[in-house]
């Protein structure tokens, strides 16, 4: 199990290390970083995290100074709101995913609504040239609509996303790329054996992953495709398997791929708990662990793993109070629920993954929960001795 390593780890050193050496912390510890309050400061985040350099970058669907969502930052001093979104034809509105980096600091995103077309969003932040709407998409029928998954960039610095919807008249999603030089072309549209790609895709040994959280040959179940290949990858059956994928994948550099899917497992049709699985490059998938409700349920994050291969992800209710978890899950296949969200000031229904450091601390948004629009959260250290890769 040592191929258990994700391509896809956290970032740098804790921005709490100086406390932590203050108030010396148990094994384990969970503590609040932030509470957003739904004004100015942003409300709701569902994207994930990005960690560079001790800072905390990320998006809040809602609130902001026009209630059009934000991206802030969270360090030592606190939060700050990097940008607010307007809205309407001027601007995006509404990101409900993660911010990507390039080599040279600039931050990418995608906004789900708002645009020149009201159909979403691409966009870039910098700290030489501010703010710039990259691509307002033109909808149904023609580039597609609603991009809701992480970005995904090349060394070269190109884009790569996903639409929920819209593309061809099927109107199943699409997968697009915007140039290092900022030329946009829409890919494949989805079909039955795909639809509906909530999640952004991963590179993984110079080709592109994704999932659906539809499609495939029961219209429920979901799919995993590779960019470029017309049949997908994958299919989930809607039992024991999993369905519904919402999440992007991770890979180990050796031709695996990790991931979550929202429903099947233990139940049939659509139902069920969820799954954390394990595909291959050739489309061959192993459940490597069955979600129960008390352990969580509806994982919706993306996974990360630490250099021992265990892998780390948050599900969005269950757990021991309903309000979802966050849990690890060892190379043996065995899950420790590390935190359970009691709904109260600690947050609830955790949407987005985590991000692991260097020193083996998670990072995480809470989607609710705190004064009622989410909160950012620690636990540290979740792996003692995992140091980065």
């Amino acid at each position: 199990m040592r191929n258990r390593i994700p391509s896809k780890l956290g970032g740098a050193v804790s921005i709490l290390a100086a406390l932590a050496t203050m108030q010396p912390a148990p094994a384990q510890t969970f503590r609040v970083i932030y509470t957003f309050t739904g004004g100015a400061d942003g409300a709701t985040p569902f994207g994930d995290l990005l960690l560079n350099q001790g800072v905390l970058y990320g998006t809040t669907s809602g609130g902001g100074a026009h209630n059009a969502g934000t991206v802030f930052k969270v360090d030592t001093n606190g939060e700050t709101v990097l940008h607010s979104f307007a809205g309407g034809r001027v601007d995006g509105a509404t990101p409900v995913s993660g911010l990507t980096r390039d080599t040279s600091g600039n931050l990418y995103g995608t906004t789900y609504g708002g645009g020149a077309h009201f159909s979403g969003t691409v966009f870039k932040l910098s700290a030489a040239s501010g703010y710039t709407l990259l691509h307002s998409f033109l909808g149904p029928l023609t580039e597609g609509s609603g991009p809701a998954g992480d970005l995904a960039i090349d060394h070269a610095g190109n884009l790569y996303g996903t639409t929920y919807t819209g593309g061809d008249s099927m109107g199943w999603g699409t997968v697009f790329e915007i140039s290092a030089g900022g030329v946009y072309t829409t890919g494949q549209s989805f079909s039955p054996d795909g639809a509906l790609p909530r999640a952004g895709l991963v590179l993984e040994n110079g080709n592109l992953y994704g999932t659906t959280y539809g499609g495939g040959t029961r219209y429920y179940g979901g799919t995993v495709f590779q960019v470029g290949v017309t049949t997908a990858l994958y299919t989930f059956t809607g039992g024991a398997d999993g369905a519904q994928p919402m999440a992007s994948l991770i890979g180990d550099g050796q031709g695996n791929l990790y991931g979550t899917a929202t429903a099947g497992g233990n139940g049939s049709f659509g139902n069920g708990d969820g799954v954390v699985f394990k595909l291959t490059t050739t489309g061959q998938e192993t459940v490597l662990y069955t979600f129960t409700g008390p352990d969580g349920s509806i994982p919706t994050g993306a996974l990360v793993g630490d250099s021992q291969g265990n892998l780390y992800g948050t599900t969005r209710i269950g757990g021991a109070s309903g309000h979802g978890t966050v849990f690890k899950l060892d190379t043996s296949n065995n899950l420790t629920t590390l935190y359970s969200f009691s709904g109260g000031a600690d947050g609830a229904n955790p949407f987005a993954g985590l991000v692991l450091d260097t020193s083996g601390n998670l990072w995480g948004v809470a989607s609710a929960g705190g004064s009622g629009y989410g909160t950012v959260f620690e636990i540290s250290p979740a792996c003692g001795t995992c140091a980065r890769r």
